[in-house]
């Protein structure tokens, strides 16, 4: 793919994910994205050949640099709780930071087997990444705490993307207290 190319193939994902995050997979026609993207309809075509395979690019490209950046965060600190709290920040702050795209997350298409596929594979990959952090760690059975690690940080992306006042003040509590409640239970919370 040329420059130019290479320009116009990231302008349509981009204008891709900013109306399926507005209007959701069905409620979002091609034409609202090639007049967003200031393309012709017949253009996009020339990338795409459905809306079903924009829809999975978009959602590829978000998932790869969420998992990209994951990575870089975590590699770049020592320890457990910093690591952890890598974690939890990224996957809060990817959701605060979506949080008026809320739809592409609630509103895809349903029975895509090849969105599935694609699902279960970033999920297996993220749920590696947390997994390798509590095994370096010596946590035992890491595939149970990574699973629940990241269940605690999903239930709280909800909070985040339906909860309209929520504040970056409240996300970084939320790690905290995440993070701690994970450590150490909640035997600290009782006292």
């Amino acid at each position: 793919m040329s420059g130019a190319q290479r320009e116009k193939h990231e302008a349509i994902l981009d204008s891709a994910f900013e109306i399926f995050g507005q209007k959701g997979f069905y409620e979002t026609k091609i034409s609202d994205i090639t007049e967003h993207a200031g393309i012709a309809k017949g253009t996009m075509y020339l990338y795409f050949k459905s809306k079903e395979e924009l829809f999975m690019a978009v959602t590829r490209r978000d998932w790869d640099t969420f998992l990209r950046n994951l990575n870089y965060r975590v590699k770049h600190v020592d320890g457990l709780l910093p690591k952890l709290r890598q974690v939890a920040e990224h996957h809060l702050e990817y959701y605060y930071e979506r949080k008026s795209h809320g739809k592409i997350f609630f509103h895809a298409p349903n029975n895509d087997s090849e969105l599935m596929k694609m699902m279960h594979g970033f999920l297996t990959r993220y749920m590696a990444t947390v997994k390798d952090v509590l095994e370096e760690a010596g946590m035992p059975d890491p595939d149970f705490y990574a699973k629940a690690f990241i269940g605690m940080l999903d239930r709280l992306k909800m909070d985040i993307l339906f909860e309209g006042e929520f504040t970056r003040e409240q996300l970084e509590l939320r790690v905290d207290q995440t993070v701690r409640l994970f450590l150490r239970g909640s035997e600290g919370e009782l006292n």
